[in-house]
């Protein structure tokens, strides 16, 4: 990590789960760990520090050991109320860091250079803002943000009540960083139970 920036990593898990027929989809198993563990330890090395947002009762997730911070915007204003929950306990607690990373909570399978990946290309392009791409697939929730923009993005969830990833990112610009989809997508996500079964295959035969 050392000629990366220091970077708090986000696992973000406040989604409804709505087509997994609710519940926390991170807690569900597969290859006889949690997603979300296998999450963490996929993302851990590769960050200063860890957070985990959600929302409701935050002691189901103390297993993980993770601080768990809620979003702060009114109603479910969607992933971008946790990457702004993430930069502003960023701001309060770890003033040295000026950037963080975010990752769905139930990606098993994280590349291990992901944030070296992000760092490398928002360096590269001058943008402030790098987001994961696996082939023509592109993952906003997956990226890479400036602790520095938290009072912009505020304003747009708040007063624009701006909800999509895309549109808040082209306003400050964006870079793309592209990881092979095959023979595993690394941003794969289960969201429904046919999903999960597919993962348990993926997770089966990377072993």
């Amino acid at each position: 990590m050392a000629d990366i920036p220091k970077t708090i990593g986000v696992l973000l898990a406040g989604g409804l789960a709505r087509r997994m027929g609710g519940g926390d989809k991170p807690l569900l198993k597969i290859g006889g760990s949690t997603i979300l563990d296998l999450a963490i330890a996929a993302l851990r090395p590769q960050c200063e520090a860890l957070i985990l947002n959600a929302n409701g009762d935050p002691a189901r997730f103390a297993a993980t050991g993770l601080t768990v911070i809620a979003d702060d915007v009114p109603g479910f204003a969607g992933p971008l109320a946790g990457i702004l929950a993430a930069l502003d306990w960023t701001a309060k607690s770890r003033p040295d860091v000026g950037w963080v990373v975010s990752v769905a909570a139930d990606s098993p399978f994280l590349p291990k250079d992901f944030v070296a990946r992000l760092h490398e290309a928002r360096e590269a392009a001058g943008t402030p803002l790098a987001q994961a791409q696996a082939g023509e697939q592109t993952y906003p929730v997956n990226g890479l943000w400036k602790v520095s923009l938290r009072g912009d993005l505020r304003h747009a969830l708040v007063e624009e009540d701006m909800r999509k990833i895309d549109r808040w990112t082209a306003r400050h610009g964006v870079v793309s960083v592209i990881w092979p989809d095959k023979p595993v997508d690394p941003f794969f996500n289960a969201n429904t139970p046919e999903e999960l079964v597919e993962a348990e295959k993926l997770i089966a035969s990377r072993s």
